[in-house]
């Protein structure tokens, strides 16, 4: 492990016993919002803090069995402790190494999900609705909840745009590398002649801003209207001007909430959505210059470069980002994105690690 790294653990293990000495103050206890916030940051060093220790732990093991290879009495069992201590030093580097990897402070956010039909009519309204169902039985494995806050149908099935929260653990960072264009390529069922279209949709996975203030929106720059739902709700939605609809007039960002039968509640949804849109753009602005973090992974962030497509005809499932080819796209259009999620999860982490070594050299 370089020397750098080391250090950084060290300073760790310091912080580490200074939270712990904060928790234990009474002034801390009295004030909920600073013992909340540490409190937190123990959980997260308490796993790097114990790991580090077993490296310790284990290096020492490693230097007192290398001290008995000169016994002849003790060589044998001495060479395979140090064989042990080896892996196991090994082994605890690399979870350490992953361990102090830059957090993304989104990753337990909740998101709003935003699927769009792009090129294609009605066929691509059709996969936009495959795609909505995809994530939605990928949501219900985890246990997560999906609320549809936005719908526009298509005119054969699917969506012309549907946009939704997604509330669980940690779900940006199971969803975050889903944003992009998603190609189709399949026999669609109006076709006669059983000719393969080529179709699109673009997906937008952003993370939920918890408070809506820390978001510099002001008044004066907002348009809000009220209008009636157009979507299923039943009959006393369907009667009412509950809808709502805000355009931010600086950006000319426009968003719509028409699930609550409470007007209070569909503004109060459709700020929040407006504050993470609002937030993606500016964060979009501020790391343009480090792009190349993610180049291979995400790509650019523009939704106009296809990441992903789906060739029914074949059952194949390929990201363009990772060069990944599977051959199970009924599993994967039914909610089973584990292998996907997981691939990239494993790809950005790789990028980071690479990173994360350059830095430290």
């Amino acid at each position: 492990m370089k020397s750098s790294l080391r250090h950084k653990l060290e300073l760790l293990v310091e912080r580490a016993e200074e939270v712990s000495a904060l928790l234990a103050d009474p002034a801390v206890l009295a004030d909920n919002d600073r013992y909340r916030k540490l409190s937190k940051e123990h959980a997260e060093l308490e796993p790097v803090v114990a790991a580090f220790a077993a490296l310790r732990t284990a290096e020492q093991g490693e230097a007192d069995a290398r001290a008995l290879l000169k016994d002849p009495d003790f060589r044998e069992l001495a060479e395979q402790e140090v064989k042990s201590c080896v892996l196991q030093i090994e082994a605890l580097q690399g979870d350490l190494e992953r361990a102090m990897l830059p957090k993304d402070p989104n990753d337990s956010c909740n998101v709003w999900l935003e699927v769009r039909a792009g090129t294609g009519g009605d066929e691509a309204a059709i996969f936009a609705g495959d795609l909505f169902r995809m994530y939605a039985r990928y949501a219900e494995r985890q246990r997560w909840r999906v609320e549809i806050v936005s719908a526009s149908a298509g005119e054969h099935g699917g969506y012309k745009e549907v946009i939704a929260r997604v509330e669980g653990e940690n779900v940006y960072a199971r969803l975050k590398f889903e944003s992009g264009v998603h190609r189709v390529q399949r026999v669609p069922a109006t076709e006669s002649q059983g000719r393969i279209h080529t179709s699109a949709c673009t997906v937008a996975v952003l993370p939920e801003v918890e408070e809506v203030e820390s978001i510099d929106i002001r008044k004066e720059d907002l348009r809000i209207d009220t209008f009636r739902s157009s979507g299923a709700g039943g009959q006393h939605v369907n009667t009412t001007d509950s809808a709502i609809r805000i355009v931010h007039l600086p950006t000319g960002i426009t968003v719509e909430c028409q699930d609550e039968r409470s007007q209070h509640k569909n503004k109060a949804r459709a700020l929040s959505l407006l504050a993470a849109k609002l937030l993606a753009s500016r964060q979009a602005e501020q790391h343009e210059a480090q792009a190349s973090l993610r180049r291979d992974l995400v790509g650019s962030g523009d939704r106009s470069e296809r990441i992903r497509t789906y060739n029914f005809p074949q059952g194949r499932l390929t990201d363009h980002r990772i060069n990944l080819t599977l051959y199970s796209l009924d599993r994967i259009i039914e909610g089973d994105l584990d292998e996907v999620l997981a691939a990239l999860a494993r790809e950005y982490q790789a990028d980071q690690l690479a990173q994360l070594s350059e830095s430290a050299a």
